[in-house]
């Protein structure tokens, strides 16, 4: 069981002891932490923050601990209900909320859940916002309201409606040319809210058959809800089975995207936001950004197909938020299938992914399998080496960045070595003595290789430090 406390939230397994886990009282610290932090960003004393979660079947009871810690700080609640991460964070802004909360693991586990925090512009809190409401949680004293001066709450009805009509409305979103392909879609919807929401969606472009997979919003997840190509044979059968363009599989809240081809395989999950950056920057040219951890092949549709700058920012949706708004990039996000298209709105947004690709499909009258052939061929080896707790990864990570220094290395976050054609990205657990090994390469014996020769080189340093 775990309690992960990080600046962006508090994620955890529900039940077990306080402070080890996601208990009611941790859930009441932490939310009453919060409230008293947007009151002190904003200087109001009385505040609306607005709340949306995933279908996991701890919601409905961790939404009752949330709205009621909300409404004992005096806080007006806005309650999305079932919704989606990028549902919730338009929706913050749609309703002029001071803040908001997304009851969500993401891609945990069903025994996980989180609160996800985000500020009055609809995007997730900055690092120092986030490292001040840890602080006031440490603390754990807070004022709560008088009978008469309790919080309001209010039921948002329409959000998801409203969310997929600002999709709609993005100028590179065809809906004629959507509806003119008659294209065969399926689903994937690992039993969260994505079911109905991509159906809403699909029915608003114009697509006509849809072929859903785990679309009730149970909770009870019917696979590992991470949409890893491992994870998601059974609607890769459903693709080729039912003759589909292509298949869509999202997370439980709706945030990752991952496509499956014609022929019922894989398009790779680095491959979602490379695919639509590249009709994105067809239509606005522009600069791109993703994390240290995602595929070249971005930055070299940008840079070789398009003539464009790209940048690569620390992992973590705020930091590649921030890389993006620094360098006015058009589009970025992460090889997670996370797509973030600021045309809409700065956060992860599978609707928007859905909608961008199915454009680009009907307007280039071609398959998911010749429009991945026509991006950059990479592979990434994703490993990981466990150590014990005196070891000093910090230490680990300096002597890796030293014994590469000839070569082109990051280190704003962890160690990223460049090579000329294939590079590895070196990260910490902040929670656990692990060293994360990414590896690029354009195949998979030779990604495989280099994350094994850099696994080779760690243990030799901590051998000569024992």
């Amino acid at each position: 069981m775990a309690l992960i406390k990080s600046i962006s939230g508090f994620r955890g397994t529900i039940g077990g002891q306080c402070g080890d886990n996601l208990t009611p009282i941790d859930l009441v610290g932490f939310v009453s932490a919060f409230a008293q932090f947007i009151k002190e960003k904003t200087g109001k004393e009385r505040i609306k923050i607005l709340i949306g979660r995933d279908a996991r079947i701890s919601g409905e009871m961790v939404s009752h601990l949330v709205t009621g810690t909300l409404m004992a700080m005096g806080v007006d609640v806005l309650d999305t209900g079932l919704s989606t991460t990028p549902t919730t964070e338009v929706a913050v802004v749609d309703n002029d909320a001071d803040g908001g909360i997304i009851l969500t693991a993401s891609h945990n586990p069903v025994q996980w859940n989180a609160l996800k925090f985000l500020a009055g512009n609809g995007e997730f809190i900055s690092k120092q916002d986030g490292e001040r409401v840890l602080e006031l949680a440490a603390k754990n004293e807070f004022s709560y309201a008088e009978a008469m001066a309790l919080g309001s709450y209010t039921k948002v009805e329409d959000a998801v409606e409203k969310h997929i009509e600002k999709v709609l409305s993005l100028p590179l979103v065809d809906v004629e040319a959507i509806k003119a392909a008659d294209f065969r879609v399926a689903v994937d919807a690992v039993n969260s809210t994505g079911g109905f929401v991509l159906e809403k969606l699909l029915d608003k472009l114009g697509v006509k058959h849809v072929f859903t997979l785990n679309g009730e919003p149970t909770g009870l997840f019917a696979h590992n809800p991470e949409p890893l190509p491992e994870n998601i044979k059974d609607i890769c059968d459903l693709v080729e089975k039912e003759h589909c363009n292509v298949g869509f599989v999202v997370d439980p809240d709706v945030d990752r995207l991952a496509l499956v081809t014609e022929s019922g395989n894989p398009f790779v999950e680095e491959y979602t936001l490379v695919s639509v950056a590249d009709y994105v920057l067809e239509h606005t040219p522009g600069n791109t950004v993703s994390n240290l951890s995602s595929s070249r092949a971005l930055r070299d549709v940008t840079e070789k197909k398009y003539g464009q700058q790209y940048n690569a920012a620390a992992v973590g949706e705020v930091n590649v938020i921030a890389k993006m708004k620094e360098t006015n990039a058009v589009i970025g996000g992460e090889g997670n299938g996370g797509v973030i298209y600021p045309e809409c709105h700065y956060g992860r947004d599978a609707l928007v992914g859905v909608a961008l690709f199915l454009t680009l499909l009907a307007k280039r009258k071609t398959t998911c399998t010749d429009l991945r052939d026509e991006l950059p061929k990479y592979v990434i080896a994703k490993k990981r080496m466990d150590l014990t707790p005196e070891i000093n990864v910090d230490d680990i990570l300096e002597k890796m960045a030293a014994k590469y220094a000839n070569y082109d290395v990051i280190t704003i976050d962890g160690v990223k070595i460049n090579f000329e054609s294939e590079w590895v990205h070196l990260r910490k657990s902040n929670t656990e003595p692990i060293i994360r090994i990414y590896a690029e390469s354009d195949s998979e014996v030779k990604a495989d290789h280099l994350a094994n020769v850099i696994i080779d080189d760690i243990t030799a340093i901590v051998r000569e430090n024992l």
